[in-house]
């Protein structure tokens, strides 16, 4: 058993901390929201009142935030609050840049860290069966994958300071493109009559194959779990996708990158959010395709 401090309740954080709490950890959970603590309270999480109080009795924290400053500023905190060699872990989705800054802090506290942005969204996360996408020194890998088995299917060290939040983006960069296209596929074969099973009977089995397709279809019907059955809800809010595609989007301009396609799925999703359509999952942006191909 492991004292976990885990900063950050929510969609994702939430079921993670959780999935700990069923594995056998002694969980101490805390956010700002009351919704979030609540439902935390309800899954068995004891929930802190403070990040001092969470983090007290911790031998590794936890954090799962939304932006890069969000992750800077808490990390600053917890490093005059947690014990030497305390194992710090940020599991949201951030910039490279910002990930490293956090890596430093910790270095600087004589903590060992990891950045590890998951992949799996909000069903992976209820399910444990994310997976981690791990940047840091081997010996903090080491330490942490037994904690992170408990959240995820597959844990993967991608490297230094940086280089999981780096496998992230550019992982998502491909799902965003690949969704669009999928989605243009269908669409245009409803313009030539083609029924949404045939075409992904035959590009489920063909050179169209990819997860965008066999595992979230954007159509109802052929992939029963995919969020075009339940009314677009949720499992990775369009607002998300394009957080990602455009961190991907402020690396390519860093680095000289040349990433054309994924520049046009960021304006794609831009326009989606624009729309009011953030909040649903994001293999609904077929439906603004739809509307795009009558311009």
């Amino acid at each position: 058993m492991t004292k976990i401090a885990f900063v950050g309740l929510g969609n994702m954080g939430g079921p993670m901390a959780a999935n700990l709490v069923k594995a056998g950890h002694a969980v101490a959970g805390f956010d700002l929201s009351e919704a979030s603590r609540a439902a935390a309270a309800a899954a068995g999480i004891s929930v802190a009142a403070t990040l001092a109080d969470a983090v007290a009795d911790a031998e590794c924290v936890v954090t799962m935030l939304p932006k890069g400053a969000h992750v800077l500023s808490v990390w600053g905190e917890l490093c005059g609050l947690v014990k030497d060699r305390t194992l710090m872990i940020d599991s949201s989705t951030i910039d490279v840049e910002s990930a490293r800054k956090a890596h430093a802090l910790a270095a600087g506290r004589g903590c060992p860290s990891l950045d590890a942005p998951v992949s799996g969204g909000t069903g992976g996360a209820a399910a444990a069966t994310l997976t981690f996408m791990a940047g840091g020194e081997g010996a903090a890998f080491g330490q942490a994958e037994p904690i992170l088995a408990a959240m995820g299917r597959r844990i993967v060290h991608c490297g230094g300071a940086g280089a999981g939040q780096a496998a992230k983006i550019c992982n998502n960069m491909i799902l965003g493109i690949s969704m669009i296209g999928v989605c243009e596929a269908f669409a245009l074969g409803e313009r030539l009559g083609l029924s949404h099973q045939a075409l992904f009977d035959v590009a489920s089995t063909s050179s169209g194959q990819c997860w965008s397709l066999t595992s979230y279809c954007p159509v109802p019907g052929p992939v029963p779990g995919s969020p075009a059955n339940n009314g677009y809800k949720p499992g990775f809010a369009a607002a998300l996708m394009l957080k990602d595609l455009m961190l991907a989007q402020e690396a390519a301009l860093s680095t000289g990158a040349a990433t054309p396609l994924g520049g046009l799925a960021a304006q794609l999703y831009g326009l989606f959010e624009k729309q009011g359509q953030g909040g649903r999952d994001f293999s609904a942006v077929i439906e603004m395709l739809r509307g795009l191909e009558e311009v």
